[in-house]
């Protein structure tokens, strides 16, 4: 687990407020984009929710993604409470904050985001959903922050900034932010010269050398994580080597760039994200209780762990009081022989990988890692198994219910936009042919394929696991597909 941060680490960004005593039961969603490539890109979610876990203000924080899981489609579902603030981990107000998320959350919203964020009740459930913690006010401080990290004694006298955002043509407020904060920087008089350039559209970071003039140049990354683009396409465009990199012989002669971290990873930002969760407390009175659907799947699962359970991959034994979990095919191995995890959240960390070190947005897949035991608490093995399973709790007791409704096809191939509405063109041939490779290996039954699952793993069969509705990853090979470059290097979505 991510410790507390240094106080002399924050930067200037102050404390949340006094309104966070836990008087009712609440949740605190953070969403993030992830990837089903690069299992760094998630990293920045779960630290900044294992910082606010730890400062005791809401009773639980969930993490969900676009492209893993939980899913959009599905985190509301995972919620223990009926009173649910949802913060978009995104850098900018654009395309996801505006169109994606709210679309797959329900919200019944579409466009800007007003200051003090959107309120509806959905399925029983109070959801706040704010702007994103990239637009707050105090992410100057932060961008200031990085710079210094980056070079301490950064001066007007030789020092350019550039900010650095992604851009897109999409929607025209995704610079918006990024502008502002370069202009805000530039009337500070804090360096020679302040330049906002983008990876997607212009002025393109690759013009760095005819813009900037100053012989030391620090670059701050306005990015949500560590991931792709801050770690490779970055420094390829710019032609960095390392942290610092000399220019011999650019067009205003020998320049030395500092590449900062990126702003979204700095532990000040979960100061941002209480601020922003505060400032949309009021939208809905807050009554927030326990939500009965899912503590009804949970009592149901933890009253069969008791006498020992079988689910996914896994098996769980009751043990005088605490539970041990561990992979199926690790049972009668020695406890001596295996990993031994402590925490929640050390078996999160474990299960995101395979036992090859890659990358697993589709936990349900049947390559969950051997070579460990979790020995947890009651309350502990709930948040584990969310972790290793998530969502698989709450959708098959519903399944259970028949109260779990299934989304064909068509309806999710409808729903998609942007770059994805391509898949709308797919043939039920080419849909089915895609599903026959990617969901081969999963654990879970097609409801939305036509599939029939008459027993779960509620009634002692371990892969019997519903699946209500197509994933992102069948959804991004299916694109692959109707564009004709499934299979090709690269031709894979992030």
């Amino acid at each position: 687990m991510v410790g507390r941060p240094d106080p002399a680490s924050v930067g200037t960004v102050p404390p949340p407020g006094e309104g966070y005593s836990a008087r009712h039961m609440r949740s605190l969603i953070l969403i993030g984009h992830g990837s089903h490539l690069n299992g760094e890109s998630a990293t920045a979610v779960y630290r900044y929710a294992d910082l606010i876990r730890e400062r005791g203000l809401y009773d639980e924080v969930i993490e969900g993604y676009w492209k893993e899981e939980p899913s959009l489609r599905q985190v509301l579902r995972t919620t223990a409470s009926t009173d649910v603030t949802v913060i978009p981990m995104f850098i900018s107000e654009g395309y996801f904050t505006e169109v994606v998320i709210p679309r797959e959350l329900g919200l019944g919203h579409q466009g800007p985001v007003p200051p003090g964020g959107v309120a509806r009740v959905i399925g029983g459930r109070t959801v706040r959903y704010t702007l994103p913690y990239g637009v707050h006010p105090s992410m100057t401080d932060v961008i200031l922050a990085r710079a210094r990290e980056a070079l301490a004694d950064f001066n007007p006298q030789d020092t350019a900034l550039i900010v650095l955002g992604h851009g897109t043509t999409r929607n025209e407020n995704s610079n918006r932010v990024i502008y502002h904060n370069a202009d805000l920087i530039r009337q500070a008089g804090h360096f020679a010269q302040v330049e906002a350039l983008f990876l997607d559209e212009d002025p393109k970071v690759g013009t760095w050398p005819e813009r900037i003039t100053a012989p030391r140049v620090v670059v701050v990354p306005f990015f949500a994580s560590e991931g792709w683009h801050t770690l490779e396409t970055i420094p390829e465009d710019m032609g960095l080597t390392g942290d610092v990199t000399s220019f011999r012989e650019n067009p205003h002669g020998q320049q030395t760039v500092y590449y900062a971290r990126p702003v979204g990873t700095h532990p000040a930002v979960a100061d941002v994200i209480l601020h922003l969760a505060q400032e949309a407390s009021g939208a809905l009175a807050q009554d927030g209780d326990v939500e009965r659907g899912h503590e009804y799947a949970w009592q149901a699962v933890l009253e069969r762990a008791r006498r020992g359970l079988r689910m996914g991959e896994l098996v769980i034994t009751p043990d005088s009081g605490v539970y041990e979990i561990r992979h199926m095919l690790d049972e009668g191995r020695p406890g001596g022989d295996l990993r031994t995890l402590v925490t929640p959240e050390g078996v999160r960390d474990t299960v995101r990988r395979d036992d090859g070190g890659d990358h697993r947005p589709v936990h349900t897949l049947r390559n969950l890692p051997r070579g460990w035991r979790a020995v947890l608490s009651e309350a502990d093995l709930r948040r584990a198994l969310h972790y290793v399973y998530p969502a698989v709790v709450e959708e098959t007791y519903a399944h259970s219910c028949h109260a779990l409704r299934a989304t064909p096809w068509p309806t999710t191939a409808r729903r998609q936009t942007g770059i994805y509405t391509r898949v709308q063109k797919a043939t039920p041939e080419q849909v089915e042919h895609v599903a026959g490779e990617v969901c081969k290996s999963c654990l879970r039954t097609r409801l939305w394929a036509g599939e029939k699952l008459a027993h779960t793993f509620l009634d002692g069969v371990p892969g019997g696991i519903p699946c209500a509705e197509a994933c992102t990853v069948l959804v991004a090979e299916v694109r692959e597909e109707v564009s004709g470059k499934r299979g090709q290097a690269g031709g894979h979505s992030h």
